[in-house]
């Protein structure tokens, strides 16, 4: 299975998961350093104060990407590093650090590709309301503006956010992610605040002195199947996939919210005002998909506003996580967002799957669970892009074993293994095997293989 020239393999990673270093070299506090430091919010107490010491390892780790023959990498700044009050001041060394991590990708010929926004805001800025205040709109617009001018001769992939469903919804709706709040008119309305950003963020981008090669956002998402072949599940599946897939989507390449309330307009619902949405229309250059698994959901009158229910399907075959391993999700959603937005490039901007193998006494990791899973998501990918969709990079999700939220390190999706005490790094099979796939571009998969 042979992918197209110039196709793009790489890895991903955000800043608060990997880099530590929290409090160093003029770094203000996050909403995840607050979060971590708060008893019983993360697994086993643990925190991202030292997570994989990329601020100082940075080096070592592009290297075994270069040796790996990847030739892209998909980063994360960390707001607060750059401006520690998430407004004002500019720290000089946060621009300085991530100067040091493009040149040192460039060198290795590794294309680097940036998410302004990894979930890591500003504590201060979370003080003020965090994203249901209307105001850090235009702050994050202020933020990306200076990220294209001290960073964008290095840079041509921008990516706005990572994820905006997951870190509004966790940390605003479900409690379970920073900053930990539980308020369904809050989280609302940081919904509505975060396309708002994300319209002005493009345009910041856009209107930059260094000039982008492409502007995108990389977006959670999950192929969703009706639990039963009925009308009522049939529908609770639309819904569903209109809030989990198209709510941050639609309203920047369409400018329009999406139906999602059989009893609301979306207008009610966020709270839209006016101009709000001309704002928030701002077309994107490429669609990142982040995709894990598929979603099984029936309809369900007694919960409120979507009258969804998610449906957990009985398999064995799941990961570390708990998360069905469902291969057909990553050609699903491929297909349908190429089609939904024709003539806009795609990349796959996170896929992995968590698994705890360790190294043997001989310092190997024999993580063959993991390579079987990027065999039989990757072979979908192919299928997808034979198929017709515009699929022009994948990046794994992630080089090194990390900091995963609210898991603490208890999950690892890496391909590099990391002992967190000691910070030595052990290259997994599956890292080895990925690198014979970037360096091939190709596949080794029988089409007639059972998926």
């Amino acid at each position: 299975m042979s992918f197209p020239k110039g196709f793009l393999w790489g890895t991903a990673s955000a800043s608060f998961q990997i880099e530590g270093a929290w409090d160093q070299d003029g770094k203000g506090e996050s909403i995840w350093d607050r979060f971590s430091h708060t008893p019983g919010k993360i697994k086993k107490s643990c925190t991202g104060d030292v997570a994989c010491d990329f601020y100082h390892r940075y080096a070592e780790d592009i290297r075994t990407q270069a040796e790996l023959g990847l030739n892209a990498s998909r980063i994360s700044l960390s707001w607060p590093r750059i401006m520690p009050a998430g407004k004002g001041s500019i720290n000089p060394k946060g621009i300085d650090f991530y100067k040091r991590v493009l040149d040192e990708l460039l060198a290795r010929n590794i294309e680097p590709w940036v998410t302004l926004y990894h979930w890591d805001l500003p504590q201060p800025l979370e003080d003020i309301g965090g994203w249901p205040n209307r105001d850090l709109a235009n702050y994050f617009r202020d933020y990306a503006a200076i990220c294209a001018d001290y960073l964008g001769d290095r840079v041509g992939h921008w990516m706005v956010f990572n994820e905006p469903w997951i870190f509004t919804v966790l940390g605003y709706l479900q409690g379970a992610h920073a900053p930990g709040r539980r308020d369904i008119a809050a989280a609302l309305r940081a919904m509505h605040v975060v396309n708002l950003a994300q319209g002005l963020g493009v345009r910041a981008l856009r209107e930059a002195r260094h000039k982008p090669a492409a502007v995108g956002t990389a977006f959670s998402m999950s192929s969703v199947h009706p639990a039963t072949g009925s009308e009522d599940d049939r529908a609770a599946a639309t819904r569903w996939h209109r809030f989990c897939n198209l709510l941050f989507l639609d309203t920047v390449m369409k400018g329009r919210y999406p139906e999602i309330d059989t009893r609301r307009a979306p207008e009610e619902m966020f709270d839209v005002r006016a101009g709000d949405m001309e704002i928030i229309l701002a077309p994107l250059d490429f669609i990142g998909i982040n995709l894990y698994s598929r979603t099984v959901v029936a309809d369900d009158k007694n919960r409120e506003t979507l009258n969804v229910r998610q449906v957990h399907p009985e398999t064995k075959n799941r990961t570390d996580f708990g998360w069905e391993v469902y291969p057909a999700a990553l050609s699903e959603i491929a297909l349908s967002i190429a089609k939904d937005y024709p003539g806009v490039p795609l990349y796959i901007t996170e896929n992995g799957c968590s698994y705890g193998d360790a190294p043997g006494a001989d310092g190997r990791v024999r993580d063959e669970r993991r390579i079987d899973f990027n065999r039989r998501y990757l072979a979908e990918l192919w299928r997808a892009i034979q198929a017709g969709a515009d699929v022009r990079g994948y990046f794994h999700w992630t080089l090194t074993d990390n900091f995963e939220w609210a898991e603490g390190f208890e999950q690892r999706f890496g391909l590099v293994y990391c002992d967190f005490d000691t910070q030595r790094r052990y290259v997994k099979d599956s890292g080895r095997w990925y690198s014979g796939i970037a360096r091939s571009n190709a596949l080794d998969f029988d089409p007639n293989e059972k998926m």
